[in-house]
């Protein structure tokens, strides 16, 4: 069957998240909804990284295995008209061969959390970002963020739920910006644990208040204890940007 590889934008807000879910309408539901409509045949999609409710991605990348050989515009551009008037967006369809796999194939995933630190509330993205109204300081947040580079155990890091075999992850990237009222965070690893950059971004967001010290967020990492962790961001403000592969 051909095997075709989608790069996927939505905005979370009006999802139960990623997977199929009981509660409510998916992300995966609503596209797989709209290839069925325009293909004639149940699919099943498969994605490079399950996001919650409320988060974003800017950058998903999914495959899919059709009965026939579509033209690939005709993939991106027949899956957007149904999916309207849902937000989200096919933005290319490729094909692939069978051994591609959305999820085992990628060798880096990157993220970004992004905090609107002003006192005004958001008027307009209100669902896109973490209103902070007290001042952050985003250079003591960098500073203490670089000691979570690497390979860790990330017990502190990780959700009470999460059905991954090992807490060890290597993080790679870890980096906080501040532009304007804005302070961005930008993560990057191979895979990351559930609740991981969420709870990560938590925890520096206490350093950037002036709660914690810098040497703090150390200690917590090495006490591998969940309930060392700062209290985790709300997905509003969290973004899928981009999946690596070789």
């Amino acid at each position: 069957m051909p095997r075709y590889k989608l790069v996927v934008e939505y905005d979370g807000t009006p999802f139960t998240g990623w997977q199929h879910q009981t509660n409510g309408l998916s992300v995966q539901q609503a596209i797989e909804d709209a290839i069925e409509r325009f293909a004639g045949e149940k699919v099943r999609i498969h994605c490079a990284g399950r996001t919650d409710s409320g988060v974003h991605a800017t950058h998903q990348v999914v495959h899919v295995d059709l009965a026939k050989d579509w033209r690939t515009d005709t993939v991106r551009d027949a899956t957007n008209a149904h999916l309207k008037p849902a937000p989200v967006a096919i933005l290319s369809a490729e094909s692939v061969p069978e051994t591609f796999n959305a999820r085992l194939s990628a060798i880096k995933r990157h993220y970004v959390y992004r905090i609107l630190n002003r006192r005004a509330p958001p008027a307009l993205e209100a669902t896109r970002v973490w209103h902070v109204a007290w001042r952050l300081d985003s250079s003591l947040m960098h500073e203490a963020a670089q000691s979570l580079i690497g390979r860790h155990d990330f017990t502190t890091f990780r959700a009470a739920e999460c059905q991954a075999n090992s807490p060890v992850r290597t993080l790679d990237r870890l980096d906080v910006e501040r532009i304007g009222d804005e302070i961005r965070i930008y993560a990057s690893a191979r895979s990351f644990l559930h609740h991981q950059v969420r709870s990560m971004v938590g925890t520096l967001e206490r350093v950037g208040a002036g709660r914690w010290a810098v040497d703090d967020v150390r200690s917590a990492l090495e006490a591998q204890d969940r309930k060392r962790c700062g209290p985790m961001a709300p997905s509003t403000g969290l973004y899928l940007i981009g999946v690596d592969y070789p």
